[in-house]
């Protein structure tokens, strides 16, 4: 090891043997780090589709309503208790097994007591739905497919303008 120059000065060179040590561990932990922060995921963002016209809604759909002066609506068509419940069962056989669905749709004002009436006559339905389709699946050794569910939405009525 060389202390001095000549004649016993001291030599003013740097020693950059540590800073090259230094160096490279820097220029392999950026080279080990570089990939992993790249990784990134392609993501399909869907697009949106804006038509002049709504869609048509499901034939399959039951869609009963129940306005707040106590009249109910079976897809289009008016029709009383009674008649409701025997309508629907029909209409429920016609939906696929386990894919029966009914939509109710229900006035704000509605007393309560109607609303329990129309569930009540669903349950009927999906009962008197059941015991047909089972009639019908006995030869088949099959089951069937459950009860009707039901989706509840409430008709909010816009707020008076002032």
């Amino acid at each position: 090891m060389d202390a001095g120059g000549a004649r016993g000065k001291q030599k003013s060179d740097i020693n950059v043997t540590p800073l090259i040590d230094i160096v490279l561990v820097l220029l392999i932990v950026f080279i080990v780090m570089v990939p992993g922060l790249s990784k990134a995921m392609k993501v399909v963002v869907p697009q949106v589709v804006q038509t002049a016209t709504p869609p048509k809604p499901d034939p399959n759909n039951i869609l009963i309503q129940l306005d707040q002066d106590g009249s109910m609506t079976l897809q289009q068509d008016k029709i009383d208790a009674q008649g409701l419940k025997d309508r629907l069962s029909d209409a429920v056989l016609l939906q696929p097994l386990n894919y029966r669905k009914v939509f109710l749709k229900v006035d704000e004002d509605v007393k309560f007591q109607a609303m329990v009436d129309v569930l009540d006559a669903i349950r009927f339905a999906s009962d008197s739905a059941k015991k047909k389709s089972l009639e019908q699946l006995d030869k088949f050794q099959g089951q069937d497919g459950g009860d009707v569910k039901v989706a509840v939405s409430l008709k909010k009525r816009p707020a008076p303008v002032s």
